[in-house]
């Protein structure tokens, strides 16, 4: 119990200096629940610059739409979000997010997000392609339940202050957040999206740990 508290307290220390830091992030970058799924495929192994721009192919060719995407050719969408990386990879994966949607919903992602969470998870998990991050991205910031995800980022910097094992898989790193933080949205939302920031800015090749907001914190605190 004690470890508990001391983890949670450290937990939302990190997490106000980086918002003290970024403000707050105000993250997925999407315009809809659809625009925020076809995102977590995306953004598999590339930067979400090209993410964007694969979004933005979509749109021109008014191909942001459920039952359009599943009317496709692979090639066809596959071209379209070439922007992405891996394209052909991806277009099978996005195509089949689409079709379980569409023939297992009616194409009506309310539909989907009304299923109990751990449901909801399950059913995304069955799913060729779409792994843990990519299926609770789509829990957390499209259908707005309480999950948290895990990247590389977050394993990057909970390992750098001593918080996880350098081998903790993905279960153990969501458990850490899950065991020691309410179960609300917009505190895993943002929470999620002040590690991306951090990422992104300091955990670079050669990292600027001298100059992140987490600089402060001693590196293995809690063993």
């Amino acid at each position: 119990m004690k470890r508990n508290a001391k983890l949670r307290s450290l937990l939302l220390n990190l997490y106000e200096e980086m918002v003290a830091s970024f403000g707050h992030r105000n993250w997925w970058p999407g315009d809809s629940p659809l625009e925020v799924c076809i995102g977590a495929v995306l953004t598999q192994n590339t930067a979400w610059r090209n993410v964007v721009k694969a979004i933005d192919n979509l749109k021109a060719a008014s191909a942001l739409d459920l039952f359009r995407i599943h009317e496709m050719s692979h090639d066809e969408l596959a071209e379209l979000i070439r922007p992405a990386g891996y394209y052909n990879v991806k277009a099978g994966r996005l195509g089949n997010l689409v079709r379980h949607i569409v023939e297992g919903h009616d194409g009506d992602l309310d539909l989907l997000f009304l299923l109990p969470m751990e449901k909801l998870r399950e059913e995304l998990l069955s799913i060729n392609g779409v792994g843990k991050e990519t299926a609770d991205s789509i829990i957390l910031y499209a259908a707005n339940k309480p999950i948290f995800v895990v990247d590389a980022y977050t394993k990057r910097i909970l390992y750098g202050h001593g918080l996880i094992r350098e081998k903790a898989d993905y279960d153990e790193v969501q458990g850490l957040f899950h065991s020691s933080l309410p179960r609300d949205v917009a505190l895993y939302n943002d929470f999620h999206a002040q590690f991306v920031a951090v990422g992104h800015h300091y955990c670079k090749r050669n990292p600027l740990c001298d100059q992140c907001p987490l600089g402060q914190f001693p590196r293995r605190q809690i063993a």
